[in-house]
């Protein structure tokens, strides 16, 4: 199991609009081959960041299913306009 975790800054004033988008995106996300489950927390003293984590069954499942599959330009268009700046997206396992 790989855990995805990305830390999501969002242009201030759009988080309504991006958690309404990102209702959208989960079912994208969910639809793609090795989908685990997925999280997405909002900072109690940083209204505009998001945690993502997002549990995949192997790292290809995201970085070359997902990631380069036919749901990821729709979960671009949906999401990637909020971010400011861009996300680091790291993947963990466990030990």
């Amino acid at each position: 199991m790989i855990l995805e975790v990305a830390a999501l800054d969002v242009r201030p004033g759009l988080e309504a609009d991006f958690e309404r988008a990102f209702e959208q995106a989960r079912e994208v996300i969910a639809g793609s081959p090795g989908f685990v489950s997925l999280d997405l927390r909002r900072s109690v003293e940083h209204p505009s960041r998001y945690l993502l984590l997002v549990e995949w069954e192997r790292l290809e499942d995201h970085t070359v299913g997902f990631r380069q599959g036919p749901l990821y330009p729709r979960w671009k268009a949906l999401l990637h306009h909020f971010y400011d700046p861009f996300p680091t997206v790291e993947h963990y396992r466990a030990v």
